[in-house]
């Protein structure tokens, strides 16, 4: 696995919401109802999070901010993003599979 990849992971559950919603490019306040309605209410992220991770994201080459009108911002994730994204999400997908298995629950 590329080191590239594998060095932001794994990704905070507010973050992996956060690139997820950013498959369309899109701006804070949409994100911040995305957020919350993909996570069936259990993730809300306020403005504050947001720009934090905005800016650590976009320092990191995780998204890009593509225009800006009337003080929204618009980002997108990057290929080194979606590669990031793609890998939390396959690592995920083997733990929830573990996860079904666990009969003693």
């Amino acid at each position: 696995m590329d080191t590239q990849i594998t060095k932001y992971l794994p990704l905070t559950e507010s973050t992996a919401y956060i690139l997820l919603s950013l498959a369309e490019p899109s701006h804070g306040y949409a994100i911040m109802q995305n957020v919350e309605t993909m996570s069936q209410g259990t993730v809300k992220i306020g403005p504050g999070t947001l720009y934090g991770a905005f800016t650590t994201l976009e320092s990191e080459g995780l998204i890009l901010k593509i225009g800006e009108a009337d003080r929204r911002k618009t980002y997108a994730l990057t290929d080194k993003g979606k590669s990031v994204l793609k890998e939390h999400i396959r690592r995920s997908e083997i733990m929830a599979k573990n996860g079904k298995m666990t009969k003693d629950w």
